[in-house]
């Protein structure tokens, strides 16, 4: 079966460099439409299926993965996937940092480390 017709379910989907091409619509079809430019997978356990596989085939650029403690992005390229530490989306911003903000918003509440978070962002991108 192709991949295109597989039903997949990922934690987030989202479309940056293809954003335009998806824009205003109200389903996309992957049959007709790009692949989701990045994938976050927030789990908990280990998957019944091996999702490095299944994304590498659906074309889809970047895959990150969050278990509770780590973030792990993997980079697509010539349709395999290898572990990187910076984001090619997100270049200038240390990624691996993300879950140093996400256990502070347990300490804090969301929207103080979300502020802490856009800060950092922001400080980030002008050095």
């Amino acid at each position: 079966m192709p991949v295109s017709f597989i039903q997949i379910k990922c934690t987030t989907a989202y479309y940056i460099q293809n954003e335009l091409l998806v824009r205003g619509k109200e389903n996309i079809d992957l049959a007709f439409d790009p692949p989701p430019d990045l994938v976050l997978e927030v789990e908990y356990s280990r998957p019944k299926i091996d999702k490095l596989k299944l994304y590498a085939a659906m074309g889809i650029s970047e895959f990150w993965r969050y278990n509770g403690t780590s973030l792990r992005i993997y980079i697509l390229t010539n349709r395999q996937y290898s572990e990187n530490q910076i984001s090619p989306t997100f270049a200038p911003i240390q990624i691996t940092e993300i879950p140093r903000f996400i256990a502070e918003s347990k300490k804090i509440g969301q929207m103080s480390a979300t502020r802490a978070f856009r800060n950092w962002v922001k400080l980030a991108l002008n050095d």
